[in-house]
């Protein structure tokens, strides 16, 4: 109770300072506001407002709801998500935060995923997208197309690790929501009650599911598309103007003397642990943005195993500009911001401690394993990830299929006696 009371006021303070911070240095606030904006307009406008426009298209015409019905054998054991989290997860990693949290909180509006199932979700959806991992961080920050296939395993690995630790969360919460447990005979007379006539299966259930969502839907290809781009637009500036608020907000504390603090704090806990001082700069810059950190641990002076593991540990942080962003497109939704953290936290050292692990069989041992296709910045644009998109669908698909093959099989083969009697 007490800490409610002093958060406010510690709040007021802070912004307080920093508008004295604003008055004092008019000039260098400025700057740093011009350089946000320019990360924002050559950056992310580009390679977020596509994908924005184009997964509003795909919810409204029950695209979203196809693939959730195709993917659900995979999603829900897995994950304990439903299966249109497939898609998710197949948007979020190409094109990078914060399109699988806006997604998520599409589906929750729609009342296709509760309020655990969607923190389930963006915990592993939110991530790096493989053209700013593979081209702007390997190729322009460090200068070492050999890099990308390492993080980029690291990055996406642990995140799948992530998704399947988190399946554990919520799980009592849901038990009690599901109220106590019912004896057998029970819970065959309920499904015995609920039980309809026999559904379509594989595609012809699928397409029936993106039919039924587009009937509901009801609006016309123009409808769709204007509110598609009002949408994304509103959602575009919030974006642009998070990222333009904390690029002078680092400014102002650097001014201050802050960062310089910072710095040094964050140098003694890495000696502490053991792990090189020179990489204080670059934790506590991708603390707050990631395009920042990431550029620091490039030019930090350390050996590169120990710098590549630090862009792997802000990548996966995201940086509290990326969770501010993921805040604002929560907003209404339920879905709480502690599970996130908590999931940013733990993808981040599994990503750095991975890098570490993979670095001696991919870096040293086998070079060769360094995948040839690592692109360079000026070569690869953004759109290209429209590329990757309906390559990680396919294989989430088949992934999804060969799953819900092997359960049929199995059931075929299990005992007769063990089978349920209809």
């Amino acid at each position: 109770m007490t800490l409610n009371k002093l958060k406010g006021p510690f709040l007021a303070l802070v912004l307080a300072g920093c508008m004295l911070l604003l008055l004092l240095h008019p000039e260098a606030a400025l700057g740093a506001a011009l350089r946000g904006l320019a990360i924002w307009w050559d950056v992310l406008f580009p390679s977020l407002f596509p994908f924005f426009v184009i997964s509003e298209l795909m919810l409204g015409f029950g695209v979203v709801h196809l693939f959730g019905a195709l993917l659900d054998p995979l999603m829900r054991p897995l994950f304990r998500i439903p299966g249109s989290g497939g898609f998710v997860m197949a948007m979020g990693y190409v094109s990078g935060y914060p399109v699988g949290a806006r997604l998520t909180a599409k589906l929750r509006e729609q009342n296709l995923l509760t309020r655990v199932e969607g923190e389930r979700l963006v915990a592993f959806t939110t991530s790096s997208d493989p053209i700013f991992l593979l081209g702007a961080v390997s190729v322009g920050f460090f200068q070492n197309a050999a890099l990308g296939p390492c993080l980029a395993i690291a990055h996406y690995g642990s995140g799948l690790l992530v998704g399947l630790l988190m399946s554990f969360h919520g799980r009592k919460e849901e038990a009690d929501a599901a109220g106590p447990p019912r004896s057998v005979a029970e819970r065959t007379a309920s499904r015995s009650a609920t039980a309809g006539p026999p559904k379509a299966a594989g595609i012809r259930a699928a397409l029936a599911s993106m039919a039924e969502a587009r009937r509901r839907d009801g609006r016309s290809l123009g409808e769709l598309l204007k509110g598609a781009v009002q949408s994304s637009l509103h959602l575009i500036i919030v974006v642009g103007g998070l990222v333009v608020f904390f690029t002078v907000l680092m400014e102002l504390l650097n001014r201050a003397g802050v960062m310089a603090f910072l710095f040094s704090l964050t140098g003694g806990l890495l000696s502490l642990f053991r792990f090189p001082a020179g990489l204080n700069e670059a934790i506590t810059s991708g603390f707050f943005e990631v395009t920042l950190g990431a550029k620091a641990s490039g030019a930090a002076a350390s050996a590169l195993p120990f710098k590549a593991a630090a862009a792997a540990f802000i990548l996966s942080w995201g940086g509290l500009s990326v969770h501010a962003q993921v805040a604002s497109i929560w907003n209404g939704t339920g879905l709480r911001y502690l599970p996130f953290m908590a999931a940013r936290f733990l993808h981040a050292f599994l990503a750095a401690g991975f890098t570490l692990l993979l670095w001696r069989p991919m870096m040293e041992a086998s070079p060769a394993l360094a995948f040839p296709w690592t692109p360079v910045p000026g070569l690869y644009p953004p759109a290209a990830g429209f590329a990757l998109l309906p390559l990680l669908l396919a294989g989430t698909l088949l992934l999804s299929l060969a799953a819900a093959a092997t359960g049929r099989v199995l059931r075929l083969l299990r005992p007769r006696g063990s089978r349920p009697r209809s």
